[in-house]
């Protein structure tokens, strides 16, 4: 058991999503994941533990912490002690936030204008998404297009289309003349 674990809840813009952040790393390897109900345990342990709670609409996994999203309806006041707890067994047990059965995402050979798109969305874009617990994913880039996919604590979010336009889609096209606009899935 960990003797020296500390974990505490920080809230998101959105409303729907709680941030865990703990004092050590949840997504080493094979790095950040979403997950969504009807996920087992042979592929995240964790996030099926905390799928166990009614009312658990998403469950995402940074690197040092974890974000819940909730349904409509149901209060954080009925969902946030269950969710400790199935965090702290988890804990408890030394094993990984992800199971024999995870396949991450494949990794697609870049051009030069999607390989600066992936660094900026990286150095610059990623911190501050995680900042609010959620997560950017790139999906693809093409004609000027960029697709991406916000998880975590940012989908679903109120504030996510200024999010994308004002902060996402401004950012890159002031490094990439190339980009033309940036849509989430």
């Amino acid at each position: 058991m960990n003797l020296g674990f500390r974990m505490h809840a920080e809230r998101t813009p959105n409303p729907n999503s709680i941030k865990w952040v703990l004092g050590q790393s949840v997504a080493d390897d094979p790095g950040s994941a979403s997950f969504s109900a009807g996920v087992t345990p042979e592929v995240s342990p964790l996030a099926a533990a905390i799928f166990e709670q009614v009312g658990v609409e998403g469950v995402y996994l940074g690197p040092t912490f974890i974000t819940v999203t909730k349904t409509a309806g149901v209060e954080w006041t009925d969902l946030a002690a269950p969710i400790v707890v199935a965090i702290k067994a988890w804990v408890a047990t030394g094993e990984s936030a992800f199971g024999p059965a995870y396949e991450p995402p494949e990794k697609a050979d870049d051009d030069e204008v999607t390989s600066k798109i992936r660094m900026i969305l990286e150095r610059d874009i990623r911190p501050y998404v995680e900042g609010d617990g959620g997560e950017i994913v790139f999906v693809g880039y093409r004609d000027g297009i960029v697709e991406v996919m916000l998880q975590g604590a940012c989908a679903g979010c109120p504030s996510s289309s200024i999010t994308l336009k004002v902060g996402i889609e401004a950012r890159l096209r002031e490094e990439i003349p190339e980009v033309k606009s940036v849509v989430a899935l």
